[in-house]
């Protein structure tokens, strides 16, 4: 097949004629990217390729059952010829010359994986997952206090956030105001419980620490002893570099430490939490004014890299700093790698003090990130935001479903307040979660094709479905609005033996998988449903329970 014109209400499709097989005594041998690679009779393109190691992306295709050829995903394009081929179905024949690492056939299977999107409905990650500023995966720290895996939701909440239990104390909750329990009641409480799992870490008198990779004998200089050179330093040493943090106060922390009322955060609470940064190897040197007891250029000279982290300052410290100044924007620097244009020095400072603790606290785990890629030698391009898709707000008779998967209760409010959370009160508030994000975001085909092909979700606008969930007794959750046709699930029924099973029901575009004769899940899929879990590529369908990685 090929596509002969992409748009977003439609997709027109014909078949492109293969190669006549030029020798039929003998296996196929043919040419995929000008490597020569010998298949037996009945192989197709896709296992040729297979064969010599070349990756080409599948979504309606599974070993074991026939190809589709429907998502137009695995095209590929034979030369002298016009068009693109399915390769999931295309014959192998005997002298075909393949291509199928060009930009033309990747402009194409991005265009066939943008069509799919058009149409899919579905978070990849949830809502409060997409606007906390450190990017810290809430859903999966909800399920995990929730099954009382404490230890393991402290090692959640540390991959992206050095300073939880002060974080859990001072922040400003936008996670809170995008939770889509918003929307019908009140955001579920995530600083709390963020809290509540911090406070139990430090509480516990062992605080978990992370295994660090060996020493990289890389050295790196952080000037600023505030939160976003604290968290640079742990995600260094997370990273296996050694970090120096050079502070001129007489304890670390910074606006912390003198701008946050002390009943706000309890000194007790900031120090410990400070300490768990020491405890990985970070080296916190007090009372040192960079640029009066230390020259900038002595740091340049004697550490791989530095990071400029003094909170807000003014013209004049930047120039003792050798940061560029823009006049009111503060200090210049790539907002997205934390590089000045400096060679080694970096930056994550600015004209006034950062209105977000958790924005300073994502400033230091993104500049270390940068710096790390920058010492090894990797394409600084900074933290990388992984691909989602959004349903945005609920339409009319949508809240419903959500909710049928979480406590319809109040927010819970703590009855010692001051104390945070209790375990049961943390477990009450973590139930009213709406399980927003996909069960299947980690494995999903159409997540991971549109990462690597660089895919917009939005390129092709259009009025998106009615969010639809039906249920099935053993836990199978359906979601018509993932599902991109593939057919793999019908196959998969039918071959199960299946009474009822799936099928397509209407026609083009309004075709979709249900049930036959308008029956239920539950007895469409009597005998199949974990078959058809694992067959599905796009979390369409999926166990309610599912694990989260």
């Amino acid at each position: 097949m090929r596509i002969d014109g992409i748009g977003p209400a439609s997709v027109r499709l014909r078949f492109a004629s293969a190669p006549r097989a030029r020798n039929v005594d003998n296996m196929p041998r043919l040419k995929i990217d000008n490597r020569e690679v010998e298949v037996a009779h009945g192989a197709t393109v896709l296992d040729a390729a297979r064969k010599l190691g070349i990756d080409i992306p599948t979504m309606c295709f599974r070993d074991g059952l026939k190809p589709n050829t429907s998502c137009m995903v695995c095209v590929v394009k034979l030369a002298r010829r016009t068009g693109f081929v399915p390769s999931c179905g295309m014959p192998a024949v005997d002298g075909m010359h393949v291509e199928s690492d060009t930009d033309e056939v990747a402009r194409a299977r991005r265009s066939a994986v943008e069509l799919l999107l058009s149409d899919h409905l579905g978070d990849c990650m949830a809502p409060c997952h997409c606007v906390c500023p450190a990017e810290m995966n809430i859903p999966l720290m909800i399920r995990q206090i929730a099954a009382g895996r404490m230890r393991d939701a402290i090692v959640t909440v540390k991959a992206d956030i050095a300073l939880p239990a002060v974080l859990g104390r001072i922040c400003p909750a936008p996670c809170e105001k995008g939770c889509r329990r918003a929307q019908i009641d009140a955001g579920v409480s995530i600083c709390l419980l963020k809290r509540h799992v911090a406070d139990m870490d430090l509480a516990g008198g062992d605080p978990w620490r992370p295994d660090l990779p060996p020493d990289s004998g890389r050295r790196v200089a952080i000037v600023g002893g505030g939160p976003t050179g604290l968290a640079a330093a742990y995600y260094l040493r997370r990273f296996g570099h050694a970090a120096v943090v050079l502070d001129d106060a007489d304890a670390p922390g910074g606006m912390l430490r003198r701008g946050v009322e002390a009943d706000r955060l309890p000194r007790d609470v900031l120090d410990a939490e400070i300490a768990t940064i020491a405890a990985v190897g970070a080296e916190l040197r007090r009372g040192v004014r960079v640029g009066r007891d230390v020259p900038m250029d002595e740091l340049l000279r004697d550490y791989d890299a530095v990071l400029a982290a003094p909170g807000a300052i003014d013209e004049e410290q930047a120039a003792l700093l050798r940061l560029p100044w823009a006049g009111k924007a503060g200090v210049k620097y790539d907002r997205h790698t934390y590089a000045t244009g400096a060679g080694k020095l970096f930056a994550a400072c600015s004209a006034r003090q950062q209105k977000l603790t958790v924005r300073a606290v994502a400033d230091g785990k993104g500049a270390a990130t940068a710096i790390h890629q920058f010492l090894t030698d990797l394409p600084l391009t900074g933290r990388r935001r992984p691909f989602t898709c959004h349903v945005g707000r609920l339409k009319e008779g949508e809240a419903e479903l959500f909710l049928a998967e979480a406590d319809g209760r109040p927010r819970v409010e703590p009855a010692g307040a001051p104390a945070g959370f209790t375990a049961a009160e943390a477990a009450a508030e973590c139930s009213r979660c709406l399980h927003c994000d996909c069960r299947a975001a980690d494995d999903c085909l159409l997540r991971r094709c549109a990462e690597q092909l660089g895919a917009d979700a939005s390129k092709h606008k259009t009025e998106r479905r009615t969010f639809e969930q039906q249920r099935h007794a053993a836990g199978v959750i359906y979601e018509p609005g993932k599902c991109i046709n593939c057919g793999l699930c019908v196959q998969v029924t039918a071959a199960a033996g299946e009474r009822l099973g799936l099928a397509f029901s209407g026609r083009g575009f309004k075709a979709r998988i249900r049930v036959p004769l308008g029956h239920s899940l539950t007895e469409g899929l009597a005998k199949a449903a974990a078959e058809v879990v694992a067959a599905c590529p796009t979390g369409a369908l999926t166990f309610r329970d599912a694990p989260r990685k």
